[in-house]
């Protein structure tokens, strides 16, 4: 076993692949942003007032995942909080970033104050105190200057599906308690139909503006994958067609960008690993699997309990069924949230998390009639089999069951 590591370890130093594997990673910031000049720009135009210290409108900008919206929009703020330290003209000027996906950070309304306050340099303890206090003391510590301050949502949708839409509407009404500071927010959302599901209370106090990102094709993310591939990789590693495959998988995505560079990017180490010296089709076709059971198993732990006791439901109904009904899946439901002791949701709520689980492709649904009975859908699991029992292990753990 020793000498087996030890040449696994002495592979590592002969690599033929990689130059700098960082430029193919979601936490890279590229210099430039291809094929979202018209967004940036629109961006540019909304908050832009804030350089004459004026607020601007709210702005939400929504788009499927990996269609460069969260990159766009930290371009414009990089570029804001440049122009402000050398204008120089007294605006004072901050620009705050939070992840709403983020576990135990962004799960409740204190969470998120308390982000929020440790990034304006104040601290309140991780839980205890009444929210209302914890928004007196954000209040009182963002009011001690003159200031305009932007604060960015990302996956805003995440926040409010775990928390409700209260926050944003208390985030918005904040302004009316300041004196000297003046607040924005940008939100950022993969759902289209974000701000249509909102309280309407809560929207008539957004006031906000929106930008719509529209996917990638496959020649556009064609064009995303040949920059990044010539400064990730070294010379003459791609093979031809793996840029053109690549594309096309993510095009069928949604024009997923982010979800082409992963798989680009995997199919490198696949290659590296294998001790190859180019990256070939097969090594896109082994990643491309790879990537479908990490995104299943990345979904199913960062939602909240109530999508995974229905999860659960489903999955414990399909041992030994081929199909199953919504019905069916409302009682197990029904049986699995007296079992740990929490507030089981109507129907119709249940009804639409089975739709969202169809999205995300964790499931087929299919409508059908049943005559006089009315409609119904008919179920059946997509995860693959030989994640089942992991999927269900998770689930589990999650749940304390």
């Amino acid at each position: 076993m020793v000498v087996k590591l030890g040449k696994i370890f002495d592979s590592i130093n002969k690599n033929f692949i990689f130059k700098d594997k960082s430029i193919l990673q979601s936490s890279y910031s590229p210099e430039t942003i291809p094929h979202r000049d018209k967004e940036i720009e629109q961006i540019a135009e909304i908050l832009a007032p804030s350089l004459k210290g004026e607020r601007t409108s709210n702005l939400f900008v929504y788009g499927k995942t990996g269609t460069g919206k969260t990159l766009s929009v930290h371009y414009v703020k990089n570029e804001l909080i440049k122009r402000v330290k050398s204008n120089d003209n007294g605006v004072n000027l901050k620009i705050e970033y939070l992840n709403c996906k983020l576990r135990k950070v962004a799960d409740t309304e204190y969470r998120i104050l308390a982000e929020f306050i440790k990034k304006f340099g104040g601290e309140v303890p991780a839980t205890g105190l009444p929210t209302d206090a914890v928004y007196n003391k954000f209040i009182e510590l963002i009011d001690k200057e003159k200031q305009l301050i932007i604060l960015i949502l990302d996956e805003v949708d995440q926040a409010v599906k775990k928390i409700s839409d209260n926050f944003l509407y208390n985030f918005t009404r904040l302004n009316s308690e300041l004196i000297n500071t003046k607040i924005s927010i940008v939100g950022i959302s993969n759902d289209l139909r974000f701000l249509d599901n909102l309280d309407p209370r809560v929207r008539s106090s957004l006031s906000e503006e929106e930008i719509i990102f529209p996917p990638y094709n496959a020649l556009q993310l064609q064009d995303i994958l040949r920059n990044r591939a010539e400064q990730a990789f070294k010379e003459s590693v791609v093979e031809s067609g793996v840029i053109e495959k690549c594309a096309a998988f993510a095009a069928r995505e949604h024009g997923d960008a982010r979800r082409a560079l992963d798989l680009l990017r995997v199919a490198g180490e696949i290659a590296e690993r294998k001790g190859d010296k180019k990256i070939k089709l097969e090594h896109i076709d082994i990643a491309n699997s790879k990537i479908e059971r990490d995104k299943i198993l990345d979904v199913i732990e960062s939602e909240p309990k109530q999508f995974q006791i229905v999860l659960l439901a489903i999955l414990n109904l399909t041992e030994n069924n081929e199909k199953i009904f919504t019905g069916d899946i409302y009682r197990a439901y029904q049986e699995l949230c007296k079992r740990i002791n929490i507030e089981v949701l109507t129907q119709r709520r249940v009804s639409s998390i089975i739709s969202e689980f169809d999205m995300f492709g964790l499931i087929n649904a299919r409508n059908i009639s049943r005559g006089t009975y009315g409609k119904t859908r008919e179920i059946r699991s997509a995860i693959p089999l030989e994640i089942k029992l992991q999927v269900k292990s998770i689930l589990r753990e999650a749940l304390s069951l």
